[in-house]
């Protein structure tokens, strides 16, 4: 069942991707932010405000509470003097009649509204009294008396006879003093009324037992609404000062200020003043109503604006957004037109600029979708669906078909050399070539990219295809001149044909492909496809998959083999091979993964490893007496690599090896590859005292003048020329000049390749320094080169007489 949300989001979902919808959104959504933001702000300012405002009226009240206090104690203590200076009362004092002296304390009390009424001689003796238990009321007028107060001053409230009292005590004197008269004045919803006639407050007034719950005593309207007022206020602690709290009475809201006034041992009086929050807000928020008024008619008025601008804006885009449409489409015959004359406008003049030209372009690519423009041939698009029309036709009328797939040799080398511009025209010439008179009528060959080509034959099965491959290399063996260059051009070719090899012209041209790799590979003119090429490529990916996790799994083995030094006989060093031990395939030998290592760039994560596993070993044969150096073979990409000082650097200093332990072997072929680059990293491995080695001297094309720059420390014979010079007087020769030129250079010399005693021998009277070969050792996993070393017994081989002479 759908979700009121989901129908609601799938209602709505059209709408809130327009843009005039978003655009009004947006400015709506803004407006109503600062509006709600400035609400919030003047509802907190008002709050703030007008309790500021209530704070400030019931310190007010407070202080008119006091004041009346204070009167009524003046006027009370008027009336007491009256009475203590009246000679009735005098005279009833001197007769000593406590009977007549009650009397006139209760008639005198009643005209003044004192509801208690005493007198006490000078010595603070209980003379009479006008109420029956006066131990309370009597501790009060000695304590006054004691402490001399003035009795219109500091009065306060007391509480006698269960009723809170302004107690006033004046002296008797005639003329010295003969005694006091005390006289208590109840306190009630008079002075109620009149704080709230002078200050616009509520008052009420509480009494309750110390600690107790306080008690409504009196106030100035109907007791209802305050009958809740006490239970709000049971928190409150007792206190000598004001104190401030919110209450809420018959639903409004109240601020109270709790002003104690004063009780005795057990009980305690205070006056409570009540300002309504309501009322003190009621101005502001008829403020705030005509605010709102406001602002909703201001969002009436800037949505109406909003929606208006919104659609100058959309207007002219949707009509883009039409036009638009139309040129995916591949409308580009009818015009971009807008009215406005703003931006948009711009827009649209850009739109139309750019239809023309794509209606030009268009043109122009119709013309190119299906020919190479570099040789006027039919190009890769063009050829695979005449392929496919020529494969369907050859299916109908079931004969062969034939895919015939070129590319050339030592192109990069032209383009290199002589130029990109001039590698173009070359291509061009080939193109003419293949196109007069090399293959049959009804063939068609086209550009593939580059330097291929491809050939589509029909009714040619794999002999008549392999028949037209060699006319192809024979048209290309007659060399092309151009520009006063002459330039030898072969190709390796490729044949597969259909239905024999592939039933579709993708799966044929690919196979074609492999055929024409497999060619390249074999130096073999043309081959024919066989489905052992791609068993043998499956293969080679399958391994160059496996080696990627052949590190991580610890796959990969270390061997040694050694090297001897020819004048002593001692093992001074050995060269470090990789080996890979398959779980399924077993010992996979080097030339099987280090090429596609090579390829991929793989190969550094090797060399790393080899160099990790030598630093490693290097230290396990010096703890245990051993002294040797340890060579590694570094490829093209590893010389090429800026960061391998950098990454040599960090592993020595983190395995503590001495960089002099370590050999560098470096082929000639690849430091020619980029001899100046090639010639900074090995001066930079110089610098941090790594030893440099040329490996496989005499195999490459490398310079003499770049061999002399190179910061080398050693040349390292080939084992073609070592594993022959026995037989090979010339192979001797080229030996022993390589010999003298490195010591001439001030480099020592390895002969790799000895694999009898009498190499041995010519060796150590050439003055070789070095020797590693099967004759001493053959490879050997690095955990038994320390017990073959201490086994090895240098050899002692005689020199034949017959080679005296040659040497």
């Amino acid at each position: 069942m759908t979700s009121p949300r989901s129908l609601l989001t799938r209602l709505f979902k059209p709408f809130t991707r327009r843009l005039d919808v978003r655009i009004v959104v947006l400015f709506l959504g803004l407006l109503l932010l600062i509006q709600a933001v400035s609400f919030i702000a003047i509802d907190r300012s008002i709050d703030h405000n007008s309790r500021a405002q209530i704070a400030a009226e019931l310190r007010t009240g407070e202080n008119v509470l006091n004041r009346l206090l204070a009167q009524d104690a003046e006027k009370l203590a008027e009336a007491s003097r009256l009475l203590a200076s009246d000679y009735g009362f005098r005279s009833a004092i001197a007769s000593a009649d406590a009977a007549t002296l009650v009397d006139a304390l209760d008639n005198h009390g009643a005209r003044i509204g004192a509801s208690v009424s005493l007198f006490t001689d000078a010595k603070h003796r209980l003379v009479a009294s006008t109420l029956p238990d006066s131990a309370d009321v009597l501790a009060l007028v000695h304590a006054r008396a004691r402490t001399g107060s003035s009795p219109a001053k500091d009065v306060p409230v007391q509480w006698l006879d269960g009723q809170p009292l302004q107690l006033v005590t004046v002296p008797v004197k005639a003329p010295l003093l003969i005694g006091h008269v005390s006289m208590g004045f109840p306190v009630g919803s008079r002075l109620a009324r009149d704080v709230e006639q002078l200050s616009g407050l509520k008052m009420g007034l509480l009494g309750r037992t110390r600690n107790g719950p306080w008690t409504l005593l009196s106030a100035a309207d109907a007791p209802n609404p305050w009958a809740a007022l006490p239970d709000q206020l049971r928190s409150s602690a007792a206190s000598q000062n004001a104190a401030t709290q919110d209450v809420t009475l018959a639903g409004e809201l109240s601020s109270a200020r709790l002003v104690p006034l004063g009780g005795n041992a057990t009980h305690e009086v205070a006056a409570v003043l009540l300002r309504s929050v309501d009322e003190a807000v009621a101005p502001y928020r008829r403020l705030q109503l005509t605010l709102l008024a406001i602002t909703l008619a201001g969002l009436a008025i800037f949505a109406a604006g909003s929606v208006l601008t919104a659609r100058r804006i959309t207007g002219p885009i949707k009509a883009l957004s039409i036009s638009a449409d139309r040129l995916g489409a591949g409308d580009y015959a009818t015009p971009v037109e807008v009215t406005t004359r703003d931006e948009v406008r711009e827009l649209a003049q850009s739109f139309e600029a750019m239809r023309q030209g794509m209606q030009q372009r268009e043109a122009q690519i119709r013309r190119l979708a299906y020919w190479d423009p570099l040789t006027g041939l039919p190009n890769k698009e063009q050829f695979r669906n005449l392929l496919r029309e020529q494969l369907a036709q050859a299916k109908r009328e079931d004969r062969p078909c034939a895919v015939i797939m070129l590319d050339l040799d030592r192109f990069k080398h032209v383009n290199d050399v002589l130029g990109h511009a001039f590698g173009d025209r070359l291509l061009r010439q080939i193109a003419l070539r293949l196109s007069e008179g090399v293959l049959r009528a009804d063939d068609t060959v086209a550009h593939m990219g580059s330097d291929e080509f491809v050939v589509c034959a029909p009714h040619a099965d794999a002999d008549t295809a392999h028949t037209l491959g060699l006319r192809v290399l024979k048209a290309l063996e007659a060399p092309f001149t151009l520009d006063d260059h002459t330039v030898d051009v072969g190709a390796g070719v490729g044949v597969a044909t259909f239905p024999a090899h592939a039933a579709d012209a993708d799966m044929l041209m690919g196979r074609a492909e492999v055929a024409m790799y497999a060619a390249k590979a074999r130096q073999s003119g043309v081959v024919v496809y066989d489905a052992a090429m791609d068993s043998a490529s499956d293969e080679s990916l399958s391994l160059l998959s496996e080696l990627r996790t052949a590190v991580d799994h610890d796959q990969l083995r270390l061997f040694l083999q050694p090297k001897v030094q020819l004048a002593s006989g001692r093992v001074i060093g050995a060269e470090a091979l990789v080996r890979w031990q398959h779980p399924q395939r077993g010992m996979v030998a080097p030339m099987r993964f280090i090429p596609f290592a090579e390829q991929t760039g793989f190969i550094r994560v090797i060399t790393g490893w080899m160099i990790q596993q030598c630093a490693s070993h290097w230290r396990e044969l010096r703890a245990q007496g051993i002294e040797i150096k340890l060579s590694v073979n570094l490829s093209t990409r590893d010389l090429l690599d800026q960061d391998l000082p950098v990454k040599l650097e960090k592993l020595l200093a983190r395995e503590a090896v001495d960089p002099h332990a370590l050999c560098l072997e470096i082929t000639e072929s690849a430091i020619m590859d980029d001899p100046q680059r090639a010639l900074q990293t090995l001066k930079r491995l110089h610098d941090m005292g790594l030893r440099l080695s040329i490996d496989d001297f005499g195999t490459g094309y490398s310079s003499l003048a770049y061999l002399k720059q190179m910061p080398l420390h050693e040349l390292k014979i080939d084992k073609s020329f070592v594993m022959s010079m026995e037989r090979d007087h010339a192979d001797m020769k080229i030996v022993r000049s390589t010999i003298d030129l490195a010591h001439n250079l001030g480099l020592t010399v390895t002969a790799e390749g000895i694999e009898t005693a009498q190499g041995f021998a010519i060796l150590r009277a050439m003055k070789c320094d070095e020797a590693q070969g099967y004759f001493m050792a053959k490879p050997m996993p690095g955990g038994d080169f320390a017990g073959w070393t201490r086994a090895w017994q240098p050899p002692q081989p005689r020199l034949q007489t017959a080679f005296v002479e040659l040497i």
